[in-house]
């Protein structure tokens, strides 16, 4: 692109694109397909012989019990610290007061009941509401109990005052955002495709869907257009499965539990009473629905072959196999995860385990609740990552093309997290600006009385240098040092700086906003899709800048993270690139659009082309 000219479009699509009837039809436009699946016999030989019986690993210190130094003074040596990054590049803010941030996700445990339900909390969602290019922030409120019945609390929605505040709007917005049902996640989506973002809210009893009438109010439409899901609803994922260009949604479904099968679970005496674990339920189906022209959606679950023996907490959706069709993970609690691997027409065809990322390296399930993806090695190919239980392995799922995939957190320097906690929300961004994506973890245990490690916990970040991630240290008065019963996070540019933000949802606990303080003149670019033959939200499109000899690519998934949304918009952080040589975007149409020479530090909005 000429200097203060536009960037030249080049726009080609590979096959028939939609007037082909099916995504079987278009030439894979990906790396991923051709590569060898040697390293999955590998892994397929170790899960035979692993896999048979379970070993209980040593009893690691809680948190608590390990020292964990100041930035200044953190080392290798120190255990839970393992593999921690010598120096700290990065500096978060808690500017939670100072924005007028004050929410708290409830889960009703002052009641003592003692429920499962209670363990879940909730998520965050981020979305420009109003379209005035600031990011606001919606947070499920949780419930309690009363009669042993549940009981649900309102959300909220809080409105970004250009980068320097926020304000709750909740009333004059969404008619308080008022809930039957205990909530948990919020998804954000345009499902309707006019332009405004919509919210969808899980939880048990059943779905809301916040339609947005684009006046800067809501109104709740999930019977209208056919949401009549009823099971006790975690995680979900808006994604186009058989692209017809309209927006699907599949959500995930937990446990069986109700107040007339609520058994009594031991705490650290035989009369103490503590939470029970989801071994002691058996798991629900999930539900996908296909969106209609009219804005409706219809239950295929059947049709399309959906399992009916999970019990999930993450969804992520994303081309895994570089077919051209979005395929569905289910990160499950202590049962195998489910790959759907999709062609665009039904059936699904669930590979988890012989792609292997159904289980550990020993084959054995974990128990998996937030998950997200990212190119950890820059190999064009999307790998997956998991958060787990503690005394579990987090797993770094890395794609070796053909639809396998090779358990790596040793290599990756990873397995040092899972002894000590229990990791829930995640995100895989570049929160050091250097190009690469780094991990964040929001940790916090599920039972009352934990024995391996304390109920509050610290978040984690992870930060790559490329194969390997080194754990950040902070001073021990800084908010990623302190305890917290974390769940969900998102990440954003909430002040519009280029960097990305964090925003925290705890239980009984404030949430937080931790703004990006990084001290480098890293350049940035974020990228805006916009979908026309595609679904608006362009969820399914793979956008790839090159820079100095480098491919990085980030992906428009469905879901991920854990019960939450981050933003809609894709980041790189550049380093001191100060030009962007190739902004390569395959749309989930199977178009592609080609620019060239593109100035850094600029938010691009790409409108798909209409015509091939």
């Amino acid at each position: 692109m000429a200097s203060g000219g536009f960037p030249v479009t080049r726009t080609r699509t590979r096959g028939a694109g939609r007037n082909c009837g099916t995504r079987n039809c278009r030439r894979s436009l990906s790396p991923w397909r051709d590569a060898h699946p040697l390293p999955f016999l590998a892994w397929l030989i170790v899960a035979l012989l692993g896999g048979c019986r379970r070993a209980e690993p040593d009893l690691q210190p809680s948190v608590d019990q390990v020292r964990i130094p100041a930035a200044d003074s953190a080392t290798p040596a120190d255990q839970a610290g393992a593999g921690a990054l010598r120096g700290n590049p990065l500096e978060f803010a808690d500017i939670s007061n100072e924005w007028n941030f004050d929410f708290t996700y409830a889960n009703g445990e002052s009641q003592q009941e003692f429920t499962i339900l209670e363990s879940l909390g909730g998520g965050i969602g981020v979305l420009d509401f109003d379209r005035d290019g600031h990011l606001d922030i919606f947070c499920p409120g949780g419930g309690t109990f009363a009669q042993k019945t549940t009981v649900g609390y309102p959300s909220q929605l809080f409105r970004n005052l250009s980068g320097s505040g926020m304000v709750a709007v909740a009333d004059s917005a969404g008619e308080g955002f008022a809930s039957e049902h205990y909530s948990h996640g919020a998804f954000v989506a345009d499902y309707n495709q006019d332009g405004f973002q919509d919210v969808l809210v899980s939880g048990y009893g059943g779905l809301q869907l916040w339609q947005n009438q684009g006046d800067g109010t809501f109104i709740e439409v999930h019977a209208r257009v056919g949401l009549t899901d009823q099971r006790w609803s975690s995680a979900a994922a808006w994604a186009d499965f058989n692209g017809d260009g309209l927006l699907d949604l599949y959500v995930a479904h937990y446990v069986d539990w109700s107040f007339d099968n609520h058994p009594f679970c031991r705490g650290r005496t035989n009369e103490e009473r503590d939470i029970c674990p989801p071994r002691e339920f058996s798991g629900l189906p999930d539900t996908l629905y296909i969106g209609n022209p009219d804005g409706t959606f219809r239950d295929e679950s059947e049709a399309w072959g959906l399992k009916s023996d999970g019990k999930g907490l993450g969804v992520l959706v994303a081309d895994f196999d570089g077919n051209g069709a979005v395929d569905v993970y289910v990160a499950n609690d202590t049962v195998n995860n489910f790959l759907y691997s999709n062609t665009g027409q039904p059936p699904f065809r669930e590979i988890a385990m012989l792609a292997g990322v159904a289980a550990d390296k020993a084959g054995i399930p974990n128990g998996s609740m937030g998950v997200d993806l990212l190119d950890f090695n820059q190999n064009g190919r999307p790998d997956i990552w998991v958060t787990n239980y503690e005394r579990e392995d987090f797993a770094l799922y890395r794609n070796e093309g053909r639809g396998t995939f090779l358990h790596v957190s040793d290599i990756a320097g990873l397995n040092v997290l899972g002894g000590l906690f229990v990791g829930f929300g995640t995100a895989c961004a570049d929160l050091d600006m250097d190009s690469k994506e780094d991990i964040l973890v929001n940790n916090g245990h599920v039972i009352l009385f934990p024995t391996a490690s304390p109920r509050a916990q610290r978040p984690l970040i992870m930060l790559a240098d490329g194969q390997r991630f080194r754990r950040v240290q902070f001073a021990e008065d800084h908010y990623f040092s302190q305890g917290h019963e974390g769940r969900g996070l998102a990440v954003a540019d909430l002040d519009a700086d280029g960097d990305l933000d964090i925003i925290f949802s705890n239980i009984n606990a404030p949430a937080a906003i931790l703004r990006n303080d990084l001290e480098s003149s890293a350049n940035w670019f974020h990228l805006m899709l916009v979908g026309t033959r595609s679904n608006r939200d362009a969820i399914g499109a793979v956008a790839t800048v090159s820079i100095g000899g480098q491919d990085l690519m980030r992906v428009r998934k469905g879901g991920g993270g854990y019960m939450s949304t981050s933003q809609e918009a894709l980041a790189w952080g550049l380093g001191d690139v100060d030009r962007i040589e190739r902004l390569m975007v395959r749309w989930p149409s199977g178009a592609e659009t080609l620019l060239e020479d593109l100035p850094v530090n600029q938010v691009l909005t790409l409108v798909e082309p209409r015509d091939e």
